[in-house]
């Protein structure tokens, strides 16, 4: 094998964390696939996998190799379609990620509309509760929802969601409705701690903000388990406004302390290429881009 397909067999080991499995998706056999990858390990004089009888797992050598494996064939595939007229013509796979509740409720029909509109195009949607790593992951695109820190990623600004309190109407019934952040010692708390930095409910603007600490009783680390408690009436939750869109219309729940929440947080269309974009990754982001900001959740 040359140097480009050994790194396409071992990317390949990696992501399927077998040799067999490697080789069945390849159509190659087990032998020649544990040869390849024996040898470029002998050529790079590091070990990439510690193997054991029952797992295959990257060394810290290996995890860096399978980044820049990733990176220099997506570079090249590139180069080819530049070179080859492909640009024009979008095609192929993109792997496209975001949250869990953002990618059901949101991205999700964007996505199937993307689809409609690139019959060449594939799309695989991975939705993590985590900030993935998008060169170690091999993520072409991602939807995040934060004020992004300088980085080699591309970013384009598509909306902006808010963070918000809600109840049910039969909670606020019962216990009041808080004239102000300070009254939310009297009530009952439910704290999406993937929300709360450093432990804070951030309230007002930047010039002046309103700190409150929740003393809560239901702590939790996925929003659809908060919004159920909400509203159930087991208290007031702190969630991004997008994720309770159908429960607001609904009347299931209802937003507290409008008046007092902190600048909206910005979304973001990421992707890793630099230079000329790939045909298939521009046709994502823009579409994407398009997409969310026509969404009215996100505006």
């Amino acid at each position: 094998m040359d140097r480009l397909q050994t790194m396409s067999v071992f990317i390949e080991v990696a992501d399927q964390a077998g040799f067999a499995a490697a080789a069945r998706r390849l159509n190659l056999s087990p032998p020649s696939v544990t040869r390849a990858v024996s040898e470029l390990e002998a050529r790079l004089g590091a070990r990439l996998f510690h193997r054991t009888t029952r797992s295959v797992q990257l060394t810290e050598a290996g995890e860096r190799f399978l980044a820049d494996c990733r990176r220099i064939l997506s570079e090249i595939d590139i180069a080819e379609q530049h070179a080859a007229g492909l640009h024009t013509q979008p095609s192929g796979l993109v792997t496209v990620t975001s949250s869990v509740l953002f990618g059901r409720t949101v991205l999700a029909p964007v996505l199937l509309g993307l689809l409609n509109a690139y019959p060449d195009i594939s799309v695989m949607a991975m939705a993590a509760d985590r900030v993935v790593h998008m060169y170690e992951d091999g993520i072409d695109v991602a939807v995040r929802i934060a004020h992004l820190p300088d980085s080699s990623l591309t970013a384009i600004r598509a909306g902006k969601v808010r963070k918000v309190l809600c109840a049910s109407k039969d909670y606020l019934a019962d216990h009041g409705r808080p004239a102000h952040p300070s009254g939310l010692v009297d009530h009952d708390l439910i704290d999406f701690v993937n929300l709360t930095a450093a432990g804070e409910w951030i309230f007002g603007g930047d010039n002046d903000p309103i700190v409150h600490k929740p003393m809560s009783r239901f702590r939790v680390n996925n929003a659809e388990v908060a919004i159920e408690a909400a509203k159930a009436g087991h208290g007031i939750a702190r969630v991004f406004s997008y994720m309770i869109a159908a429960e607001l219309k609904s009347g299931d729940l209802e937003i507290v302390l409008d008046g007092y929440e902190p600048p909206a947080v910005p979304v973001h269309v990421v992707h890793k290429e630099a230079g000329q974009t790939s045909a298939r990754v521009r046709a994502v982001v823009d579409y994407l881009v398009q997409g969310l900001r026509k969404h009215p959740a996100i505006r």
